[in-house]
């Protein structure tokens, strides 16, 4: 499923024009953009809940040259699935 699919079922459900539609899905995203840049956790009931875990420093290799190539921090956006969705999909995402 991408985007556009999203805003197609929220045309289909509510009767809402496409262009309000593709307004709501894009404001919902990008407030979870801000919020999980912010360091901050969205927490969806019955969804499953969306926080930044941040990743250390580590050290890689340059796959042309081979040399070793310093890896800088950075966080890494992690969903865990709970309730209703993980019974309906059968598994943990």
């Amino acid at each position: 499923m991408i985007k556009l699919d999203i805003i197609n079922e929220v045309v289909a459900k509510t009767g809402i024009t496409k262009t309000k539609a593709e307004l709501a899905v894009e404001t919902v995203f990008e407030s979870m953009k801000k919020a999980l840049a912010g360091g901050n956790r969205i927490e969806l009931r019955g969804f499953g809940v969306f926080n930044v875990r941040p990743r250390k420093t580590g050290i890689g290799r340059n796959p042309r040259t081979g040399a070793e190539v310093s890896i800088p921090p950075k966080g890494c956006a992690l969903q865990a699935g709970q309730g209703a969705a993980v019974d309906r999909l059968g598994f943990r995402l």
